[in-house]
């Protein structure tokens, strides 16, 4: 009786193996040459963004996304051949990438927003930026699906989270090439308005990051209380911009004081008014 129900056994899985060979086979198959087109395409969509001009960053983020959905595609497909409903399959799927999506949503908008610069290009790495205030403002280190990150001119790492970087004003100091280093200065009005003129457009010609071209100027800019406020703008290349605004400082400051242009400071006069009062007793 055992010997007999051993070989019924035998001859069942025998018979089941002989059943689902050729559907083993053809999966094995199908997923060999489905990974081998799928690399294939992924290498070649690769390819086709990089020449399109997009960042790498994007270029490598694109490519890992089209493979993944090639890859669930093809197990989809393979399923199905061993008569796997997929259709429920999907239904859970897309409900748990769902649930993910609203776990992950801080994240996955710093993705996006990461994309959107990847795409729009705002600014580079190397560029001098300001996102939203002051206090964020440096050279363009690194953009990644996840944050942009800053260096100050004191060494310092600023790193923001690409969300917040397109949810904030973006100044690209340096997105036309050069760039003029606003200064204002102010002398008293008893000074000599052209002599300063002069001192200022001296010190620019004597600083070695500042170009010829645009010509730098001085002009009147506000009559305010205390001082006449000459402005000027000296332009330079973007990676200058701190060298050309400290040496200005320095030598305008140190000029000034060879030539007797004073630097006011705010005043106020006030006049007393006396009055005689009789004291009545």
């Amino acid at each position: 009786m055992e010997t007999a129900a051993a070989t019924d056994a035998i001859a069942k899985y025998t018979n089941m193996a002989l059943e689902y060979a050729p559907t083993i086979a053809l999966a094995l198959l199908t997923l060999i040459i489905g990974f081998w087109i799928i690399k294939r395409i992924v290498k070649f969509a690769d390819l086709a963004i990089q020449r399109s001009g997009m960042d790498a960053t994007l270029s490598a983020f694109l490519s890992s996304m089209i493979a993944i959905a090639l890859k669930i595609m093809l197990l989809l497909s393979v399923a199905s051949m061993f008569g796997i409903n997929t259709t429920s399959f999907i239904a859970i799927f897309s409900a748990l990438m769902v649930g993910i999506g609203m776990a992950l949503n801080g994240t996955l908008g710093h993705i996006a927003s990461g994309v959107m610069l990847m795409i729009f290009k705002p600014f580079k790495a190397g560029d001098l930026v300001k996102i939203g205030g002051a206090q964020s403002m440096g050279v363009v280190d690194s953009i990644t699906a996840f944050n942009t990150t800053l260096k100050t001119l004191d060494n310092q790492r600023i790193i923001i989270a690409n969300s917040n970087v397109t949810g904030n004003d973006i100044t690209n100091v340096s997105g036309q090439g050069t760039v003029g280093v606003e200064l204002t200065y102010g002398i008293g009005y008893n000074d000599d308005i052209d002599k300063a003129r002069k001192i200022i457009l001296e010190v620019g010609k004597s600083c070695p990051h500042v170009l010829d071209t645009p010509a730098q100027g001085v002009v009147v800019a506000n009559l305010g209380d205390s001082s006449v406020d000459l402005a000027t703008r000296p332009f330079c290349d973007p990676t200058h911009y701190w060298d050309v605004f400290f040496y200005m400082q320095e030598n305008v400051k140190k000029e000034f004081d060879k030539q007797n242009i004073g630097i006011p400071y705010p005043t106020m006069d006030i006049n007393m008014i006396g009055q005689n009062q009789e004291v009545m007793n």
